[in-house]
């Protein structure tokens, strides 16, 4: 049995290198399984067949993907960054509602009230708000 005493502190620091380089496999696992699995460019088999690879020989298989396909594993980070960046403009812009003149505002709000849509009274109200 291991007491504290006899764990020195080159110990320590192996096992931290160990537990950090153990971190590091499992999230280069994950990144290559998730490139697999969202690579447009790669057929079903193309994806069974990089799997069961990286499942078989999993330190040869995640290197040769990394060699073969590293380049486009940032592309594809690259392209759902700015997919993601897009979604976030679209979504933002769509709450925060359209940024219009006032003058455009007063426009459709006229058109609205020439359609009967709303009352001259309604019409006076929105366009004091505008305004101010």
């Amino acid at each position: 049995m291991v007491t504290v005493w006899e764990y020195t502190p080159g110990d320590v620091f192996f096992s931290m290198l160990w537990f950090f380089l153990f971190f590091i496999w499992i999230w280069l696992l994950i990144s290559v399984f998730s490139d697999i699995f969202r690579s447009d460019d790669l057929s079903g088999w193309g994806k069974a067949l990089w799997t069961i690879f990286v499942i078989v020989l999993p330190y040869l298989g995640v290197f040769v993907y990394l060699i073969a396909r590293g380049n486009k594993m940032g592309m594809h980070a690259a392209h759902d960054a700015q997919r993601r960046d897009q979604e976030m403009r679209s979504y933002v812009q769509s709450v925060a509602g359209s940024s219009s003149s006032p003058a455009a505002e007063i426009q459709r709000l006229a058109d609205l009230q020439r359609s009967g849509a709303i009352s001259d009274e309604e019409f006076q109200q929105a366009k004091a708000k505008l305004l101010a």
